[in-house]
């Protein structure tokens, strides 16, 4: 535990909803809900308008939208928010070489390790300085907690929500403990704490009192002591900067159950493709190829195969995936598939794979004639057509930006019986107009999302210097919203 409440955990308000509500004028300050729009689809943020409702992240989206009805209900835009979470991690980057992202909108940060801050008040006063840089480059608010650990540093950010800073001050964290309910802690989730609950402990004071052995005697060595010392207030967890991801991986869940082999084959190498994707655009490759299958009765299966060498290769990759479904009864349907890559590295063998394919491309095959195999219809059989208004939702998601050659940029407001809705507006313009258009209109493209805030001021040599120190007059250990 440090002296100086020096670790800083930032949290994004209401990240990907805030976002939408920035690049929609007609949006501010109303419900948003982003995630996935089938009826299968969970929601993945809610704005604070929407969470009035009781909307929240997680939820079913059918149940959201019977709580709020008339709240916009969009596809997430990733490429959104990964340029603004880049945005946000360089300002991050500027106050210490010790960042440690959890997701595209939080992170710990070690000021210390950096120069930024060495107590109250320098600590105080460079998180003040960076929620307002996040807010000047973005047009978003950030939530920030500091303290002297990373547990409580993250507790903070959550009592500052939404848009403020606040600190717990070093040696004060038992009795700012004491009263919050057990699920505060990290580790407790509901099975864990309804097993508390039946044992007497509701809040935090009470596992402090209770003592390490009997909490040991209640959840076992590893997880008893753990949650004895957090509930004392100890935290010795450095702040890591660099978390190497071990596995890229893409799934969609599916409206309706897939029950032709051909479609469930056909969704496994997009999968397989949009996978390669996002393995290229972090400049990684992989060995081992993973597929995940759960089917209507929610069983799910897993399959893997490790390949000679790492691979960034899409035809490997979609190759390997369809190998490991043959290995998968998918006759009772399909309601999620996943496809991923394990194994990563920074290189390839580009070569080497592609001699193994020549391979097995010039390998006699004995195992049967296409109509006892079953070969030939799969290469020649066509996909489940899909309806029109499906075709619609891939070609035209809610929320996502499109460009009329006439009228400019806009935004999808729906699409259905053949048409599409689009509202014209961009970030910093005032609300647009609605118009409706063909789904097939020539003049109508899917366009890149525009930046939040043109022309953001320039922080690149910021922050200048390590704010001073104040003595005297005393620096409150928390600062409440503005």
């Amino acid at each position: 535990m440090r002296a100086a409440p020096t670790i800083l955990h930032l949290d994004m308000d209401a990240f990907y909803a805030s976002a939408e509500q920035a690049a929609k004028p007609s949006l501010r300050g109303k419900p948003v809900v982003v995630g996935g729009l089938g009826p299968r689809g969970v929601v993945a943020t809610a704005s604070y308008e929407a969470r009035r409702f009781g909307v929240h992240s997680a939820m079913p989206m059918a149940q959201a939208r019977r709580l709020a009805p008339n709240a916009a209900y969009l596809v997430p835009r990733f490429s959104l928010y990964r340029a603004v979470s880049d945005q946000v991690m360089e300002l991050l980057r500027r106050l210490s070489p010790l960042v440690e992202p959890l997701s595209l909108d939080e992170a710990f940060v070690d000021l210390e390790a950096g120069g930024t801050a060495d107590d109250t008040a320098s600590a105080l006063e460079i998180g003040r300085q960076l929620r307002e840089a996040i807010e000047a480059v973005t047009g978003l608010s950030g939530s920030v907690g500091l303290a002297g650990s990373k547990m409580l540093a993250k507790i903070a950010s959550e009592e500052a929500k939404p848009d403020g800073i606040w600190l717990i001050e070093p040696g004060t964290e038992r009795a700012h403990l004491a009263p919050m309910p057990v699920r505060t802690l990290p580790g407790v989730g509901p099975a864990t704490a309804d097993h508390l609950r039946r044992a007497g402990m509701t809040t935090v004071d009470d596992l402090a009192e209770a003592g390490e052995a009997e909490l040991i005697r209640l959840l076992g060595k590893a997880h008893g002591a753990s949650l004895h010392r957090m509930a004392l207030g100890f935290d010795d967890r450095p702040v890591v900067a660099e978390r190497d991801a071990k596995s890229v991986s893409v799934e969609d869940t599916f409206d309706m159950d897939l029950h032709d082999r051909v479609r469930v084959r056909t969704e496994v190498e997009r999968l397989a493709g949009r996978c390669v994707e996002r393995l290229r655009g972090a400049g990684r490759s992989g060995r081992t190829v993973v597929l995940k299958v759960r089917r209507y009765d929610f069983s799910t299966l897993t399959r893997s195969e490790t390949l000679r060498g790492p691979t960034d290769d899409p035809a490997v990759v979609r190759e390997s995936a369809a190998r490991l479904l043959e290995s998968v009864d998918t006759t009772g349907g399909v309601r999620l598939l996943g496809v991923g890559v394990t194994g990563l590295a920074d290189f390839t063998q580009e070569d080497l794979f592609a001699q193994a394919a020549g391979e097995r491309a010039a390998e006699p095959d004995d195992t049967g004639t296409p109509e006892e195999t079953g070969g030939a219809e799969r290469e020649e059989a066509e996909p489940e057509p899909e309806d029109a208004e499906q075709l619609a939702a891939r070609r035209w998601p809610a929320g996502h930006d499109v460009r009329h050659e006439a009228h400019g940029h806009g935004w999808v407001q729906g699409s259905g019986v053949g048409r599409v809705t689009v509202r014209f507006e961009e970030p910093g313009s005032a609300p647009g107009r609605v118009r409706t258009f063909r789904v097939d209109d020539p003049e109508l493209r899917a366009a890149d999302p525009l930046p939040l805030v043109r022309d953001a001021p320039d922080y690149s040599s910021w922050p200048a210097s390590r704010p001073k120190s104040r003595s005297g007059g005393g620096v409150p250990g928390a600062e409440s919203r503005p």
